[in-house]
């Protein structure tokens, strides 16, 4: 699948380091990929709790809870065939530092927080493509379950991406720019732990 379209929304591409220490730590990497599904699917539900009266966002976000959760389902199930401990992490700053950023006031918030969505879903995207590759020679069923997300994720930003246009009383190029800078520092910046939405983190064994 061509996702070209992401790379070019997004304002940088995930770090060659940050990929050299995923594909080294598969495991990791998994257990926080499921729990990002799980929590793609929390958010999307909390959203139609909080907006009820948004019909386009009510039938948007139940399909996209719907595949997030099954999506969920089909990494802890590799997650159990490979015997690895499923445990719960700490976040990464990634999103907490994003949903900071919003505006108080509705709808301000809304857009806000949909350009956000979208702009994960975007990174999630350009990260299983970026992937996949990479594991190709080393665990060609993951990389065959990556590719095969990357039409899934790319829908997720459209619609998330819609949602904030359709919902703001002005252009949302100003706003976007803004998430989408503090984005780019987020992830070519150091972090404290390795995460599937993470920047760079310190170690010793990364470089």
């Amino acid at each position: 699948m061509d996702i070209s379209p992401i790379r070019k929304f997004l304002y940088c591409d995930t770090p060659k380091a940050w990929l050299d220490y995923a594909v080294q730590h598969l495991d990791l990497l998994l257990i926080d990929h499921a729990k990002c599904e799980k929590k793609a699917a929390s958010t999307a539900m909390s959203l139609m709790f909080k907006y009820p009266e948004r019909s386009e966002l009510q039938v948007k976000l139940a399909q996209l809870a719907r595949e997030e959760m099954l999506h969920f389902e089909q990494v802890y199930e590799k997650i159990s065939q490979r015997n690895i401990a499923y445990s719960i992490l700490s976040p990464s700053r990634y999103a907490s530092t994003l949903r900071k950023m919003a505006r108080a006031s509705e709808p301000d918030k809304l857009v806000d927080f949909c350009i956000i969505g979208a702009i994960i879903e975007a990174r999630s995207c350009e990260r299983f493509a970026s992937l996949v590759p990479l594991l190709e020679d080393i665990d060609q069923e993951l990389a065959r379950y990556y590719s095969y997300l990357l039409k899934s994720e790319s829908r997720h930003y459209e619609d998330y991406l819609e949602l904030a246009k359709k919902y703001s009383a002005q252009p949302i190029d100003d706003v976007l720019d803004k998430f989408l800078q503090a984005e780019a520092e987020l992830i070519n910046s150091q972090d404290t732990v390795f995460r599937f939405h993470s920047g760079l983190p310190e170690g010793e064994n990364f470089k």
